[in-house]
């Protein structure tokens, strides 16, 4: 157990300055984005949704079921909210509790010794699970890889009791339901099935590939033959129930996921999917260039023969079958001896006697070889007993290596990414055996000592290289800024974008923007990047350029409805109604179908068709705003907070004077967000309405209470205490609102407005003059003006802003009555009249 707790220390050790980063990466769509972790979501929802919230079976669904991996993260959610801390802690003690695991295991392979201890050093040091580790959405792979481990550890013990049918037969169920369970954490869990059917096969009952067929032909391998078959049987069930779960349908990919997948020529995508397993095995070898996202053209396609990189995967196949042949090598004449192997019958060098491991007999329960696995009930060997020959070991590292990479070679069907660097976590596994194999194999050639002494210090170097590789990766994952910064020279175009919204978020909207022109740079058809910077050109008022780009985005992806949302927007802002009315529908019209997040796609759509309803409500067309609003609450998804909509309902239903219609919404509004303001004004004007002052005067009273640094409370507030003959508190609420939003033009105006009512003429006439530089060009503001002033005496300047209220609306009957009005005064009084006429 010593072997297992100090390299279940050293991965804990490696990994704690994880526990203060940050969110990274996909863990704000899976984790921050997920109504499934939210308190208030029903648990069953997990079942039926997959790993980023979405219906498994709708057509955008990413397919990745991995319920229990969610359920975790709805765990953490329960007792630390969003937290990262908590959730990063979660995955460290499962890569911990895994390393130890894993080297537990290493013991049937190696023995208890220093072999079983480098095995569980290089996987507990290995840099290729930084992103599973410390990227929290990489549970679903630590997870996975913990119960893949208990599943064969199961099988294995059901082997070592295989005579005792109620012992076996309770650790077969084990190893069923633990698989089940891997597979649930994450898809290629299941292969657990097929590694160990590889394990009863080669290492439990020590069977070289010649003699497999020879035993199947004479029918002694009947047990093993059941158990095999009983693996494959369970393996084809949970396949089956989760295609079935899915909807009987495969994901679709767009074409920057996994450009190979979309390649026209079958050369392309022939050579570029034959090198790539090639690329994964050499971050598995040497780590060094490590990356966030491999998708897009991280690794460009391989298009001719003439391409270098073929060479690598010539060398990959090649060194792939030279292990092969190794491992398939007859060599009856190898012997072990007290655990160790002893090649062409010599004795090794302690000196011990030796036997065949060739030994075998026959029995009711069928063929099985004397070297057994009982010992590993007790997590230990038994002296004496053979461990397995180098070549069996071969052959189970190489398919523990291989088979759980299998979902990811394209080979049976086409997956979301180039290369992932987490799914490389279980297969890494077989990579730590076979470097330890080889290091083992090298050390017993060695016949001197210090060239013995040579190669474990090399192992040694090994994992000390390893370990450094991964503390100076783990600080990239530390936060997303620093994530993304160290892609850029793997993927820039991901990069760049991705490092432009962190850099928008900061505030830096200078170094986002160029960001942004980067990753444009090196792929200028990304309708995310062009969206997002287009948002950010808006929301810095750079409203003409901000347009071009949500166009060129929404060129570039006809189904982005959030461009099409903001295009809207613009348009609205700039008077371009019917334009932006044309935009609304359009975007209201697209479909969810093979969406990738339908339900931040639905989100837009329902404030798309809310602006449109807005835009007709101002029009004075509220029938007509009443059925898009409806419209929109049929497509509004969960997560989307409905209260605006909702007023605007209510807002609708007054102005067609239903007025019941109008308080069920209004109360609708308030229940879906009981701080949200605007639903106390409105809801406050519709019960002075109707009579209940009382009730009235509290709500505006409770939106003031909401928000006191919010000018339109004290206006509403100041509008009810106008109607109630409460003039000087009415005026109080005037000057307060004007003083918080000086800048705004209704709250200053109608500021002046009342206090114009409350007999202030003087402080009206402030108002109105603020209001008046506001809008310098808004004819009622320099008509209320020259009224205020005609009415405190001051009749020049009355008269200037009469007539330059006349030039920008001459047909104005009202300021030319008080023009008229103005200038008969005047005379009498003898005062110059300007003889400008409008």
């Amino acid at each position: 157990m010593i072997s297992e707790c100090v390299c279940s220390a050293v991965a804990l050790a490696l990994y704690l300055n994880t526990l203060r980063a940050d969110f990274c990466y996909d863990d704000s769509r899976a984790i921050k984005a997920n109504q499934d972790l939210l308190p208030e979501t029903p648990w069953a929802n997990i079942f039926y949704n997959d790993f980023w919230g979405t219906l498994l079976t709708h057509s955008g669904s990413h397919k990745s079921y991995r319920p229990l991996c969610t359920l975790s993260f709805r765990f953490n959610c329960a007792f630390g909210g969003m937290d990262p801390w908590g959730y990063h802690f979660v995955n460290v003690l499962l890569h911990s509790a895994v390393t130890g695991l894993f080297t537990n295991f290493s013991r049937v392979l190696f023995g208890d010794g220093y072999w079983t201890f480098i095995a569980g050093l290089l996987f507990a040091a290995h840099p290729i699970h930084t992103e599973a580790v410390a990227g929290i959405v990489g549970r679903a792979d630590v997870g996975a890889g913990l119960f893949f481990l208990l599943s064969l550890m199961c099988y294995i013990r059901h082997c070592g009791c295989r005579r005792h049918s109620l012992r076996s037969w309770a650790w077969l169920f084990g190893s069923f339901m633990c698989a089940a369970c891997s597979m649930l954490w994450k898809e290629q869990g299941v292969t657990v099935l097929a590694i160990s059917a590889v394990y009863d096969v080669f290492i439990d009952r020590r069977l070289k590939f010649y003699q497999l067929i020879s035993l199947i032909h004479k029918r002694q391998v009947t047990s093993l033959l059941i158990r095999v078959g009983l693996l494959a049987v369970w393996g084809a069930t949970l396949l089956g129930l989760r295609l079935y779960w899915m909807g009987n349908k495969p994901p679709s990919f767009s074409n920057s996921d996994n450009p190979a997948a979309d390649a026209d020529s079958l050369l392309t995508r022939t050579l570029t999917f034959n090198y790539l397993p090639a690329a994964n095995f050499w971050l598995l070898l040497c780590p060094d260039t490590m990356s966030f996202d491999w998708s897009m053209d991280a690794v460009p396609l391989i298009r001719t023969i003439n391409d270098l990189r073929n060479l690598h995967t010539l060398a990959f196949l090649a060194g792939f079958l030279l292990l092969i042949y190794i491992s398939l090598k007859s060599s009856p004449k190898d012997r072990v001896c007290n655990g160790k192997t002893m090649m062409n019958g010599k004795q090794n060098t302690n000196g011990h006697s030796c036997h065949s491991a060739m030994e075998h007999g026959n029995n009711e329960q069928g063929f099985y070889f004397v070297a057994r696995t009982d010992h590993f009930v007790k997590n230990d060997l038994i002296q004496g007993q053979p461990l397995p020959k180098a070549q069996n070991i071969v052959i189970f590292s190489l398919s523990l290596l291989i088979v759980p990479f299998l979902p990811a070679t394209n080979l049976f069907f086409y997956v979301g990414f180039v290369i992932a660097e987490r799914i490389l976590y279980v297969p890494s596994m077989g990579f730590c055996l076979l470097v330890t194999l080889g290091i083992r194999t090298l050390s017993l050639r060695m016949k001197k000592r210090v060239f013995k002494n040579l190669v474990l210090y090399a192992a040694a170097a090994l994992v000390v290289l390893y370990g450094l590789k991964t503390v100076i990766r783990n600080r990239d994952w530390h936060d997303e800024e620093m994530l993304y910064r160290s892609g850029i020279k793997v993927n820039p175009a991901k990069a760049w974008g991705n490092l432009g919204n962190v850099l928008k978020s900061q505030g830096k909207v200078l170094e986002a923007e160029k960001a942004y022109r980067n990753a444009l740079y090196y792929r200028s058809n990304m309708a995310d990047m062009l969206y997002n910077l287009g948002l950010l050109l808006q929301e810095n008022d750079r409203f003409s350029e901000a347009l071009h780009y949500y166009k060129l985005a929404i060129g570039s992806r006809p189904t982005l409805a959030s461009a099409y949302l903001n295009t809207g927007i613009i348009l609205m802002n700039q008077g371009k109604l019917e334009e932006a009315k044309r935009t609304f529908v359009i975007c209201a019209d697209i479909s969810d179908e093979n969406l990738k997040d339908p339900h931040t796609h639905r989100s837009s759509v329902t404030s798309c068709l809310y602006n449109l309803g807005k835009l007709l409500h101002e029009q004075g067309q509220h029938e007509d705003a009443l059925v898009v609003y409806k419209e929109a609450i049929q497509k509004m998804p969960k997560q989307f907070a409905p209260q605006s909509l909702y007023n605007m309902m209510g807002e609708a239903y007054m102005r067609l004077n239903k007025l019941t219609e109008a308080e069920y919404w209004y109360l609708e509004s308030l229940h879906s967000k009981p701080d949200h303001i605007p639903a106390h004004l409105t809801y406050g004007k519709l019960l002075a309405l109707t009579g209940r002052k009382e009730e009235a005067e509290k709500y505006f009273l409770r939106s003031i209470q909401l928000d006191p640094t919010k000018g339109n409370c004290y206006m509403h507030y100041g509008q009810f205490l106008l109607e109630e003959s409460r003039l000087m508190e009415a005026a109080q609420m005037a000057e307060r609102a004007a003083e918080l939003d000086t800048t705004e033009f209704d709250v200053v105006f109608n500021a002046a407005h009342m206090l114009r009512q409350a007999g202030l003429n003087a402080a009206a006439e402030k108002h109105y003059g603020l209001a008046a530089g506001l809008r310098p060009n808004y004819p009622v503001a320099l008509m209320n003006l020259g009224a205020i002033l005609h009415l405190n005496g001051k009749l020049q300047e009355a008269e200037a802003n009469y007539l330059r209220a006349l030039q920008l609306k001459p047909d104005d009957t009202i300021t030319q009555s008080n023009l008229r009005k103005l200038r008969n005064i005047m005379e009498k009084q003898g005062l110059n009249v300007q003889k400008k006429r409008p």
